[in-house]
């Protein structure tokens, strides 16, 4: 675990971008093969590369905005917890129950109080699902604006997207973020990348960067990040292998769309951050309720697919 490289690049951004300069070029080689205009194509992705950097990043924000404003809003605040928001120097002790209710809604808190650190991306603080949403909306636009086939950029595009997320992915472990849940005694002997052992006290205070907490110090964890690289490299997997044999644009979106949506919503079953957004008392996360829409949206992409039928020379 390494959030920062060589002494000053922190690892999650060098990873993010690496994953998604990949899927990029991998996009490119895809259209090559499955585009509808195999010479122009790949350059038309190239156009769309910066839109759709723009929506990754400002979707996975704003998704991560709207959940940690929401907590706080539906958060109730005492007026011990609300004189420490508002640094008071008289603020009394707090319990800790109080403690604990105040680490969850601080940075809703700034967000609503100080509306600038919504930019502040570089402090941590992205959403995965509002990135993918935020991707397919900017890339549509940009698509339309270059010529490019919406439907079959969208499958082509959802296909090389999972790969870079993949190798995102990995960022979350260098930096200990999206980390699992504790792992019960009877499984603790499992390797990796089925749990992970967080790093002593003594690393983690030497490495402020990273997001463990340090009541996890030492502590045994299923390995959540790892299994979200490895089931976006599967996503991509099947959706290659749809895309190879697809009778209809949008075949493999709205494959990919459930497909994602039920995984990831089983994953989250092992996350053990809060900062992921939980609800209905910790029964539910914004992630599996986030996967319903997707679920809903790929069977919708799917229930119309026939009216969009791929061209006799891209068919198999």
């Amino acid at each position: 675990m390494y959030p920062v490289l060589f002494g000053f690049l922190p690892s999650f951004g060098v990873l993010v971008a690496t994953g998604f300069l990949v899927g990029i070029w991998l996009w490119g080689r895809l259209l090559r093969r499955y585009g509808l205009d195999p010479e122009r194509d790949p350059d038309r992705a190239s156009d769309i590369a910066v839109w759709l950097l723009v929506g990754v990043i400002g979707g996975a924000r704003l998704m991560y905005v709207a959940v940690e404003s929401l907590r706080y809003l539906r958060a109730d605040v005492t007026p011990a917890m609300r004189a420490h928001l508002e640094r008071s120097p008289s603020a009394p002790e707090l319990s800790a129950e109080e403690r604990e209710g105040l680490q969850r809604i601080t940075v809703g808190y700034q967000f609503l109080h100080d509306p600038l650190k919504v930019l502040f991306v570089w402090q941590g603080g992205l959403v995965m699902y509002g990135g993918l949403a935020g991707a397919i909306v900017c890339g549509i636009f940009a698509a339309r604006r270059v010529g490019l086939h919406v439907w079959n950029g969208l499958d082509t595009g959802l296909t090389a997207g999972f790969v870079g997320q993949a190798i995102g992915r990995w960022g979350c472990l260098l930096v200990g973020d999206d980390y699992g849940r504790v792992v019960p005694e009877k499984y603790a002997h499992l390797p990796f990348p089925i749990t992970l052992r967080v790093p002593s006290l003594e690393w983690l205070d030497a490495h402020p960067k990273s997001l463990f907490e340090s009541e996890l110090a030492g502590k045994v964890l299923w390995a959540t990040q790892p299994w979200m690289s490895l089931n976006a490299l599967l996503v991509s997997l099947v959706a290659y292998l749809v895309l190879r044999r697809r009778r209809w644009f949008g075949q493999v979106a709205g494959i990919v769309l459930i497909q994602y949506s039920i995984t990831r919503a089983v994953i989250e079953m092992f996350r053990g951050d809060d900062v992921r957004g939980v609800w209905f008392g910790g029964a539910v996360s914004t992630s599996q309720i986030v996967a319903v829409f997707g679920v809903l949206a790929g069977v919708a992409i799917l229930a119309t697919a026939r009216r969009r039928p791929v061209p006799a020379f891209l068919a198999p």
